[in-house]
């Protein structure tokens, strides 16, 4: 049940369609992506329902299947104070990914900005966030806008500054990270670090 509460977390996190969900397992089949769906519609944690544009279908969370955020809550504890990040951890697409879907909405800038990461390591060098309310999204291509920040890093440093082990502007002064752009803009990207940590903090 490796993927289980995977799924489940990529729906706490508001995935919605199939391909949400996929996008942040990497290494998923659709196959078995479909199987594990299935498995948790049959045992009452998930509900789908026909997607109104008339394609696929939109998956949510039940009541019980939403009471699982204190289980994966507690993983997420116990994988901060055990495990230590690793090379596989590193991987820049879905850190950004996780950075999409954990920026709040009214933290994002007022009006439309794009974000562009170049990787010094990793199958994929660029990657562009394009910050426009009421989300985030990370593209794979230029999303056709004139960029505002650009980011140089590694995955490594990338992934440990989203989980918080280390600021961007410490970062910055050890040149593990570099960053161009407006200031105010820079001090945006830096209030998010630390928004994929493992040990959720108390409200």
């Amino acid at each position: 049940m490796r993927w289980t509460p995977l799924i489940v977390r990529n729906l706490l996190l508001g995935c919605r369609t199939f391909g949400e969900i996929r996008q942040g397992l990497p290494g998923i089949s659709k196959t078995l992506l479909s199987q594990r769906l299935s498995l948790l519609e049959h045992y009452g944690i998930l509900e789908r329902r026909p997607n109104p544009n008339g394609r696929g279908s939109l998956y949510e969370l039940t009541p019980a299947g939403k009471e699982l955020k204190a289980v994966t809550n507690a993983l997420g504890v116990w994988g901060s104070q055990w495990l230590d990040l690793a090379p596989p951890h590193f991987d820049a697409g879905i850190v950004l990914w996780g950075l999409c879907k954990t920026v709040p909405a009214d933290d994002l800038p007022a009006g439309r900005s794009v974000i562009r990461f170049n990787l010094r390591d990793g199958p994929h060098r660029r990657f562009w966030l394009l910050l426009e309310r009421p989300r985030a999204e990370v593209c794979a291509k230029p999303p056709g806008f004139d960029e505002d920040v650009v980011v140089e890093t590694t995955q490594q440093w990338l992934t440990r500054w989203y989980v918080g082990e280390i600021s961007l502007a410490s970062a910055m002064r050890e040149g593990l990270i570099n960053v161009r752009g407006p200031r105010p803009l820079v001090r945006k990207l830096a209030s998010w670090g630390g928004l994929g940590r493992l040990d959720p903090q108390p409200a």
